[in-house]
């Protein structure tokens, strides 16, 4: 029997949009779907054309309602099954965390586990009012990943990251905002229209300027670890470059720029 669900990807313009689509399993993440996330947004970090990318749940009713529960007994019951399982998961989560470009969560109705690390992956979190959370590994007898963990902490610091670990409890929109676990929520038929007059705004900016900006708050978030001299160095990089050039040109100009990349 072929593996549930698939992860669409495709290109707006300077926008990559990657879609999970298991819609009668609320969006819940496969095994051949973290595979999928993996190799689309290895696509998108190697298309020059690709200034932003977009990651949303097929349909209204879920984001993402965690890992495929129903592939467990086959997929994490012994020991080796675990270890491969997790390998595959961490692959995508870690290509999701260390993608070079702006990303965006578009989160609609449930975002639960596994789902919530991968809205926690992505650089922002636009979500509609009917947007529901929560991550019940308390309920299943599994650990919420260490990297997720990290990642809960950073969003909403260490009261409310364990509050969220220890209840499992849902969590509605508003309050998602209010202690930081999304940036913005909007009403669901204007959720697609906001991410994308942000990603508009993204992709006219210097992409050198971007990137360099990504890696100096990444570096930020991680200190003591983080790596400073990365984003020394594409602070550099950026003012080297033909966009500054064009940036101060157009500035001059009273026109819009029109940046390369370069």
């Amino acid at each position: 029997m072929a593996e549930p669900g698939k992860v669409v990807a495709r290109r707006e313009g300077a926008v990559g949009w990657v879609v999970l689509d298991n819609q009668a399993r609320r969006n819940a993440v496969s095994v051949s779907m973290w595979q999928g996330l993996a190799e689309a947004l290895r696509a998108f970090r190697d298309d020059a054309a690709v200034r932003a990318v977009v990651l949303t749940g097929a349909g209204d009713k879920a984001f993402a309602s965690g890992a495929d529960i129903s592939e467990f007994e086959s997929r994490r019951s012994t020991e080796d099954a675990i270890a491969e399982y997790n390998r595959i998961a961490t692959d995508a989560n870690s290509t999701l965390k260390t993608f070079p470009k702006p990303t965006i969560a578009m989160i609609r109705g449930y975002c639960f586990g596994g789902g919530v690390g991968l809205a926690l992956g992505c650089d922002l979190r636009f979500a509609a009012d009917d947007a529901v959370f929560s991550v019940p590994a308390a309920r299943l007898g599994l650990a919420y990943p260490m990297g997720s963990v990290k990642a809960l902490f950073d969003a909403v610091g260490a009261a409310h990251a364990k509050e969220i670990l220890f209840t499992a409890r849902r969590y509605g929109a508003a309050e998602a905002l209010q202690i930081g676990l999304v940036g913005r929520i909007v009403p669901g038929a204007e959720l697609e229209r906001a991410v994308g007059e942000c990603t508009a705004m993204i992709a006219d900016n210097a992409p050198l300027t971007v990137a360099a900006s990504k890696i100096a708050v990444d570096a930020m978030v991680a200190a003591p670890g983080g790596n400073l001299a990365a984003a020394e160095a594409a602070a550099a990089a950026a003012l080297g470059s033909e966009d500054y050039k064009e940036g101060r040109r157009a500035f001059m100009e009273k026109r819009r720029p029109v940046f390369a990349g370069r």
